[in-house]
């Protein structure tokens, strides 16, 4: 019935007979509950527990309807591969024993008000997928991710997450995507991010790392497609090292305190890159791109909000459409011949 519109009642309730469905291996509660104040926890514990044995997926996802906390009978599905629990109004914290459920290939709990610290995870070590953004979770992300060695995507984005990125996640050989964006995280830009080689996109903006960029090997990570760095409280310059990132699309440096200057190479050296940011740092000296960069670049080259910088007028010459926004043309001293 997955491609028919058909719609929920007006007041849905979850009923006794769906936990006669003791062979039930998937089941989706999707867009239903709607109208306010309802709770998963009004059906008991053991009624759950009839589909336990059998029960593999679980998706309760866009019930704005929905409230109260994670029931108590998730961690006891423990035959659950997926579970995903997204974009409701659930609060309270997470189970402290989330880690029982040892067969989980995925862990969405994106887009609700859960609060408090984020439990261990020992024992989730086939995990591909962990979702735990757009919440309000607080305090240091659990040493014990480091230890999720399958994980492929990690992504605890907007909470407010604090302390320093663990050591631990250098044992994420197999990840390809990691998100910090809008937490609180310091400490500087860990050496250990250099070791998650498999990285293709490394998002850390809005955060409070500090720190600069020049003690990472960035050649490990030659399969990024996606750095942003945006406000993150950088210091120091742009290393050489960053032009060996062959596959970079887009790179993030915005809104940090930036200095030194933006190599021409980045034009040759980094043939992939289509988006540029740098705006709002202290980088000065002229810009010595190529007409043709500007062209490819057009609006993504954000350079504005740097005072000491300027571009070759020459360059660009005839295309106004093109020429980098917010900076002025250097100003070129003209050789004067005394009579």
């Amino acid at each position: 019935m997955r491609d028919n519109s058909l719609a929920c009642t007006e007041i849905p309730v979850i009923r006794p007979q769906l936990f006669e469905l003791k062979h039930l291996k998937s089941l989706s509660l999707f867009n239903c509950f709607t109208s306010p104040n309802q709770y998963l926890t009004s059906v008991s514990d053991e009624k759950w527990l009839d589909l336990s044995n059998n029960l593999e997926t679980l998706e309760i996802r866009s019930n704005p309807g929905l409230i109260g906390e994670l029931p108590s009978f998730i961690t006891s599905l423990t035959n659950l591969q997926s579970l995903v629990v997204l974009e409701n109004r659930l609060t309270g914290s997470l189970p402290e024993n989330l880690a029982k459920l040892t067969r989980l290939r995925r862990l969405v709990l994106s887009g609700n008000r859960f609060t408090g610290r984020i439990p261990e995870v020992h024992g989730l070590t086939g995990l591909l997928i962990l979702d735990l953004s757009r919440n309000f979770f607080s305090g240091p992300l659990p040493l014990s991710v480091g230890g999720l060695s399958s994980l492929l995507k990690l992504d605890v984005s907007n909470n407010y997450l604090e302390g320093k990125v663990p050591i631990e996640l250098q044992s994420l050989k197999n990840l390809t995507l990691f998100d910090l964006t809008n937490n609180r995280f310091s400490g500087g830009l860990t050496k250990e991010i250099q070791e998650m080689s498999s990285l293709v996109e490394l998002v850390l903006s809005n955060n409070h790392l500090e720190g600069d960029l020049t003690g990472i090997k960035w050649r490990n990570l030659k399969n990024l497609v996606l750095l942003d760095l945006s406000n993150t409280r950088l210091k120091g310059e742009i290393p050489w090292s960053i032009l060996e990132l062959k596959k970079l699309r887009f790179l993030g440096l915005s809104n940090n305190s930036l200095g030194g200057k933006l190599f021409p190479q980045m034009e040759t050296e980094m043939p992939c890159l289509n988006a540029l940011y740098v705006n709002g740092n202290s980088i000065s000296g002229e810009l010595e791109f190529s007409k043709k960069f500007y062209e490819r670049m057009g609006r993504r080259l954000g350079v504005w909000g740097n005072p000491s910088l300027c571009y070759n007028g020459d360059e660009i010459k005839n295309l106004r459409d093109h020429a980098p926004f917010g900076v002025n043309q250097c100003k070129r001293m003209k050789a004067v011949t005394l009579a």
